[in-house]
């Protein structure tokens, strides 16, 4: 039993620690190409009502995008369901993708007013503080500092054929 224990605890690292490496990849990127969208006036104006709602109205509008993303991802298992995998992954990706920016960028308009909610003020740091625990084991892991070796090597390779 323990070994399974075990095994189960690693693939289940493994398999958060990807989704919390692209997630911390594109976080950052992606919500700057949402907040770009903000130099248009009806843009700006959205994200000015967005960062001036209450605690809860900010939790509905970060969550109610989560929500709305769950039946493309559906649609998407649906489509791979039927034979049509590449359809179905490009929708995923894409769901994936858009989401992840709407969301980073709703998070950066709503956090302020999300701390005001006691459970969240609580949780998020914790959350926060276990989130950087594991990616901060994954950065110290052999393979990735292997990774990051070769990613430099090939960038100097690139550098130097370039001239």
């Amino acid at each position: 039993m323990k070994i399974l224990k075990k095994i189960f605890r690693r693939v289940f690292f493994v398999l958060f620690a990807a989704f919390l490496l692209f997630e911390e990849w594109g976080w950052e990127p992606l919500a700057r190409v949402f907040a770009r969208l903000a130099r248009l006036p009806l843009w700006a104006r959205l994200e000015r009502r967005i960062m001036a709602l209450s605690p809860t109205g900010a939790m509905l509008a970060f969550g109610v995008p989560v929500l709305t993303l769950f039946p493309v991802k559906l649609l998407a298992l649906y489509l791979f369901g039927r034979g049509q995998a590449m359809l179905g992954l490009v929708l995923l990706l894409g769901a994936k993708l858009g989401g992840t920016a709407l969301l980073a960028r709703l998070f950066q308009l709503t956090q302020p007013a999300l701390m005001q909610l006691p459970w969240f003020a609580r949780w998020y740091p914790r959350w926060k503080n276990w989130k950087d625990a594991i990616l901060a084991e994954v950065h110290n892991s052999a393979i990735w500092v292997a990774a990051q070796e070769f990613r430099h090597k090939a960038k100097r390779w690139w550098a130097d054929w370039r001239g």
